[in-house]
């Protein structure tokens, strides 16, 4: 497969974070010891908190530095999108800060709860299909007929632009960062921590994971062509990560760039949310702790043995509805700990997460 043109550059990350500037924070990017621990060996890892983001995963980056980008003509016309949440969560935050209409169309399978959140953001809502996929069909068909800018979720130089500004923070949090993981769904995040590091002329490698249930991009990856996957085929927890195809813009760049590519089984990111919200005390969605279990499970090929490279961060796409995927509510009996608030609230965090794991080793 000949070379394709990097998608983005530098100056266009740079750009884009000035245009979020106005309205985004920078998110923490956090040490936990416990963390190290589980992973083993003398890495340390970093937690980049995107689940502190408005609309709870890095998607918020994408949707401002997307519709801040738009002509006047483009916002008077308004904006669509397909996305199984988060994209469509990020559009909707941007759309309401300026004044842009957004629609956003979701799988009829999309979680209801972040349906029912981009609603509430003032997005309108077309549910159609039964995958990612069909809502990008009906989206795209929706900008020709209205008049529409499409935003796709990958497709996009100003989303990937935005993607790009999780990984100048971090390099300017932590200088020292010698390896980034991030999750893949369409390859935003990955081709924007890689146009970062190019850009400040870094040789940090970026490696990328993707659920074994959605995992066609890591099949095209290793095959070194693009491949498309049956809709009926895609079946993981992580829906933020259930695309079905390559997409042209990214797949040449991450085919040029990434370090490694992996795959993870559906009871190994379940295992991974549990250990985060035990060991950070945050929510993560299944997404957001794909590139963990790498870590946790030791198969992260992050220079082993090399006892001098010791900083090792993760890059997180993190929001968890206790609401995931295609789980929606459990039951949970616990003792009582009126007597430590706290604990109880470890407790009952851990116990939800413990149900979800044995339901999902159970399919």
């Amino acid at each position: 497969m000949a070379e394709a043109p990097w998608p983005i550059t530098f100056d266009d990350v740079l750009a884009a974070r000035e245009r979020l500037r106005p309205h985004l924070q920078p998110t923490a990017l956090r040490h936990y010891a416990a963390l190290d621990q589980r992973v083993g060996g003398s890495i340390r890892v970093f937690v980049k908190h995107e689940n502190h983001n408005p609309t709870g995963a890095f998607k918020a980056r994408n949707g401002l530095a997307a519709v801040s980008a738009l002509t006047p003509e483009e916002r008077g016309r308004g904006v669509v999108a397909a996305s199984a949440g988060n994209h469509g969560l990020g559009l909707a935050h941007a759309g309401r800060i300026f004044g842009v209409r957004v629609v956003v169309c979701v799988p009829t399978t999309a979680n209801p709860e972040k349906v029912e959140a981009i609603r509430g953001l003032g997005a309108d809502v077309v549910e159609h299909g039964q995958d990612y996929g069909d809502a990008v069909e009906r989206a795209a068909k929706l900008a020709g007929e209205q008049g529409l800018t499409l935003v796709h979720s990958t497709e996009c130089r100003a989303v990937l632009a935005g993607a790009g500004t999780i990984t100048l923070e971090m390099l300017e949090q932590q200088p020292g960062l010698e390896a980034i993981v991030v999750s893949l769904g369409g390859g935003s995040q990955a081709v924007g921590a890689m146009t970062v590091v190019r850009g400040l002329g870094r040789s940090i490698p970026v490696y990328a994971v993707q659920a074994q249930g959605a995992s066609v991009i890591h099949d095209s990856f290793r095959a070194r062509r693009p491949l498309t996957a049956a809709a009926a085929s895609v079946s993981t927890i992580a829906d933020g990560l259930a695309t079905r195809e390559t997409y042209p813009l990214t797949f040449g760049a991450l085919l040029d760039g990434l370090a490694d590519f992996l795959v993870v089984s559906e009871a190994e990111i379940a295992e991974a949310v549990r250990i985060l919200i035990a060991t950070t005390h945050n929510l993560v969605e299944p997404s957001g702790a794909v590139p963990r279990d790498c870590c946790f499970i030791g198969r992260a090929p992050l220079d082993q043995g090399d006892t001098n490279r010791k900083r090792r961060p993760l890059s997180s796409r993190a929001r968890i509805d206790i609401s995931l995927g295609m789980i929606y509510r459990w039951t949970v009996e616990l003792p009582d700990f009126e007597d430590d608030p706290e604990l109880a609230n470890d407790q009952i965090l851990s116990s939800i997460y413990q149900e979800w794991f044995e339901e999902v080793n159970s399919v």
